[in-house]
């Protein structure tokens, strides 16, 4: 981040990521390291020094990171320990755009989650960019009102992008390496309710399913994402 920098070169890391360093990758003076900058270039780093508080590297970044997937993601809020899970997965699958729906199904004690903070939920999301070796922040919108955000912002999300609704009961069997954008619809446990459905298939929402085995939320999310993203 740009606060870590103590000068042009030079970056500073306490906390997680300078326990990590220390406990899972102990690091060697003069080693080689991935680097980051959030938002920005990714690039290589060498241990400068190390104590017990806080780690130096001199850091070049000059490599773009690699390039977002072409997919928005509308997800009903799952319970938050899933929920956790799939910031850092989809993060990690390169998704830049997602959309946490309030739907019938939806407990509405998870919109009280803590998990729910700015903050708390930029460090799941940065758990993601590092497994991934990415830098670009994703977006998440907090969506609790439904029809609202069905009727009044999907159309111009939605525009010119194929609109997809996961379903266990469709017919239509989920695409594979999809080459341009995509709208993906995925519901609470039990799926959405017939009045959503409705609501989705106005927008232009098609239906699609993996197979006959309902699955959880954080399992269908990865699943869905990797039939339809090249990765």
């Amino acid at each position: 981040m740009p606060a870590d920098f103590l000068s042009a070169g030079t970056v500073r890391l306490t906390g997680r990521r300078h326990r990590h360093l220390v406990d899972v990758l102990r690091t060697q003076p003069g080693e080689p390291l991935r680097a980051g900058l959030l938002n920005g270039s990714i690039g290589e780093a060498r241990l400068v020094s190390q104590d017990p508080e806080e780690t130096v590297l001199d850091v070049v970044l000059t490599t773009p990171p690699p390039p977002p997937a072409s997919l928005t993601l509308l997800l009903a809020l799952p319970r938050p320990k899933a929920l956790r899970r799939i910031l850092q997965g989809v993060t990690a699958m390169g998704v830049k755009q997602i959309v946490l729906l309030n739907t019938f199904r939806v407990d509405k004690s998870y919109w009280n989650s803590p998990l729910l903070h700015p903050d708390a939920m930029t460090e799941q999301l940065c758990l993601g960019l590092e497994q991934a070796r990415d830098t670009l922040l994703p977006q998440v919108l907090l969506r609790p009102r439904f029809r609202p955000v069905v009727e009044a912002d999907l159309p111009a999300l939605a525009a010119g992008q194929l609109c997809l609704a996961a379903r266990p009961d469709s017919a239509a069997p989920c695409p594979c390496n999809i080459t341009g954008p995509v709208v993906l619809a995925i519901g609470p446990e039990g799926g959405f309710i017939p009045f959503e459905v409705d609501l989705l298939s106005r927008q232009g929402f098609r239906p699609i399913h993996l197979g006959s085995r309902p699955l959880r939320v954080e399992t269908a999310v990865p699943a869905v994402l990797g039939r339809l993203l090249q990765l």
